[in-house]
């Protein structure tokens, strides 16, 4: 028996192992399931604390590339699920006819549409990579969730980003590469999910919501969820479950079996 495949796709501040109880979840429901990390990643999140300098890790074109090779090598097309930054790639993918479906949770914004004020944490070198402080992750990362939740989070998967993905994203008013646009005109590609937290301090729901407009010329499958209270850390926090669980749901709806 072939099972689908679904490739997940971690965004920034976050390692691959963040993906751990999804890929629990999803093979449960019988999907075979892989999360790679990104291109030179280090093999825990503390590890790549420790060493910060130790990659000069991905540009957005990079990152693009690196994850439309892997989708492209299955027999089976996947289902591509992206939270942050992953959610751009994901939608990106889609777009391109990678994929057959595709699920962009609290993704960054995609085309013309401007970042939020402030991702980017002032000072440190123009190329040295940017760790958000353990306090600034609880306060914009993990803002729903209790302190001790987050700091927990922190210490598991936080690591740092590279300041050229930053500037790829539009953090620093550069111009971004090719790899942030989407077509979103598309009308042959697979459906696509974007996900949104009410309370997300990093990825607002107002640019989720933008991204979504951004698909109305476009007869292909497009819906919309928003989580009440939830801050950027949805994916990750004590409530991943109930994120995952639509996302199966709406795969089922969609007619995307494992």
């Amino acid at each position: 028996m072939i099972r689908t495949p679904v490739v997940f796709i971690h965004g920034a501040w976050l390692h691959a192992l963040s993906w751990e109880p999804w890929e629990e979840r999803f093979a449960g429901h019988g999907y075979l399931t892989c999360a790679p990390g990104w291109p030179g990643e280090a093999a825990t999140a503390r590890e790549a604390r420790a060493r910060p300098g130790a990659s000069a890790g991905p540009g957005l074109d990079e990152l693009t590339d690196h994850y439309a090779k892997l989708v492209a090598s299955f027999e089976v097309s996947p289902v591509i699920v992206g939270h942050s930054v992953g959610g751009l790639v994901a939608q990106h993918l889609l777009g391109a006819d990678l994929g057959r479906a595709a699920v962009a949770i609290a993704p960054a914004p995609i085309n013309d549409t401007a970042p939020q004020p402030g991702c980017e944490p002032a000072g440190g070198r123009a190329d040295a990579p940017v760790l958000l402080s353990v306090r600034r992750f609880c306060e914009v990362f993990a803002n729903t969730v209790a302190g001790e939740e987050a700091e927990r989070l922190y210490d598991r998967y936080a690591v740092p980003v590279p300041r050229r993905l930053l500037d790829d994203l539009g953090c620093g008013g550069a111009p971004r590469p090719p790899s942030a646009l989407v077509d979103t005109g598309n009308t042959g590609r697979g459906p696509l999910l974007l996900v949104s937290g009410q309370e997300d301090l990093l990825v607002p729901d107002r640019l989720t919501r933008s991204a979504y407009k951004e698909y109305g010329d476009s007869t292909a499958q497009t819906d919309l969820k928003q989580f009440a209270d939830r801050g950027h850390s949805l994916v990750v926090d004590s409530g991943w479950r109930s994120v995952a669980d639509h996302v199966l749901d709406w795969l089922d709806r969609c007619g995307v079996r494992a």
